[in-house]
């Protein structure tokens, strides 16, 4: 496994998330989310030497909005499909959210939940961006366009079902993450 990414790596990574603003989409800094991190997740999901996990994207504007100050002290929405499957996955595998890094393919927020993103520019994103995040460590693709991020960019990966996808059960995609987690973390497969 390769060395975390260092300061210089996280550092130029927020700095092209801050530059990173596409037509039509809203940007963390005018939501008032501008954290100094690639994504508020990683108040709780940060750590520099665990997998990665990579998700689509943040929210979506309004939820953003909404929940601003909560966003802004805890990162995430616990109560959310995406990280309740998360969370269990991470219970199965014997793992913290300190203990993981998430990122996304994506670092905007579209008009509306669940609002589509050309993956022409989740792929610019993802290179302009995420690559500088994941520095040789164990990455885990968390859907489809998360996936194809990754080998568009020639990111070794683990493609997984994302956390919010239809047509299975939370415990059915948590233990599929937890299975690839627990690849990536050997030292917990005791």
């Amino acid at each position: 496994m390769s060395a975390a990414p260092g300061i210089s790596g996280r550092a130029a990574a927020l700095a092209a998330r801050r530059a990173f603003r596409p037509a039509g989409f809203t940007t963390l800094d005018e939501i008032g989310l501008d954290l100094p991190l690639v994504s508020p997740y990683q108040l709780s999901c940060g750590s520099a030497s665990g997998p990665i996990l990579v998700s689509y994207n943040f929210l979506d504007a309004p939820t953003a909005r909404a929940h601003r100050d909560r966003l802004a002290r805890e990162g995430y929405l616990p109560e959310m499909l995406f990280n309740r499957v998360l969370d269990r996955a991470l219970a199965l595998a014997g793992l913290t959210r300190a203990e993981v890094y998430l990122t996304h393919a994506f670092h905007a927020l579209p008009a509306t939940r669940s609002g589509a993103v050309p993956q022409r520019l989740v792929n610019d994103c993802f290179a302009r961006i995420t690559r500088q995040e994941i520095a040789g460590r164990p990455t885990l693709a968390l859907g489809r366009a998360a996936a194809e991020a990754c080998a568009a960019a020639h990111v070794a990966h683990t493609a997984l079902p994302h956390p919010s996808a239809r047509g299975r059960d939370i415990e059915t995609k948590a233990r599929a993450i937890a299975g690839a987690l627990a690849q990536a973390c050997p030292r917990r497969a005791a």
